[in-house]
């Protein structure tokens, strides 16, 4: 099975206030692979698909950076721009971008003019309860942009899943 997941590595280095020592620090961030990523398009492609619902899917890594984008024919023309806003969103925020239009709606007004998405469509996908990137998707309809995403990030949970397991199980001899 493809590697869904590509493992990046940050470090740095740091002088401590006081000593001559320096430190070093590093940990470890799981992040969404190319391979991933294609298999949210495809997953988001067949729901939208399903509910003859022509929609942009975007899918960008945990820092909101695309890595993946589809245009399906009959798309308005500023869905591509919505969807990757709602993507961006999901990621840097860590949570559904539908949640700022529901903080708007209960007065918190500054997330208009904080260049997040107010939108709803963008999911967060999660491996581990960690946030690797996030899905977002602009069609007709917010309520199926929604389900569109949430099944494409469900879809590529359930499939990092099932690749941890099986890394994880002993190897089988006939």
């Amino acid at each position: 099975m493809k590697c869904l997941l590509a493992v990046l590595v940050v470090s740095a280095a740091a002088t401590c206030v006081g000593r001559s020592q320096v430190v070093e620090s590093s940990r470890t961030q799981r992040v969404i692979s190319e391979a991933g990523a294609q298999q949210v398009l495809k997953a988001a492609e067949a729901e939208a698909e399903r509910l003859h619902a022509a929609s942009a899917i975007a899918v960008v890594d945990e820092s909101g950076i695309l890595v993946a984008f589809l245009r399906m024919d009959g798309v308005r023309p500023g869905s591509p721009e919505l969807a990757i806003g709602k993507a961006r969103t999901a990621a840097m925020l860590r949570r559904p971008s539908g949640e700022t239009e529901v903080n708007i709606d209960n007065g918190r007004y500054a997330f208009i003019t904080s260049g997040f998405m107010s939108l709803r469509g963008g999911i967060p996908i999660l491996s581990r309860g960690e946030v690797i990137g996030a899905v977002g998707v602009a069609g007709i309809d917010k309520d199926q942009d929604v389900r569109i995403a949430q099944k494409a990030a469900d879809a590529i949970k359930d499939a990092i899943k099932d690749a941890l397991k099986d890394q994880a199980s002993p190897p089988t001899h006939p």
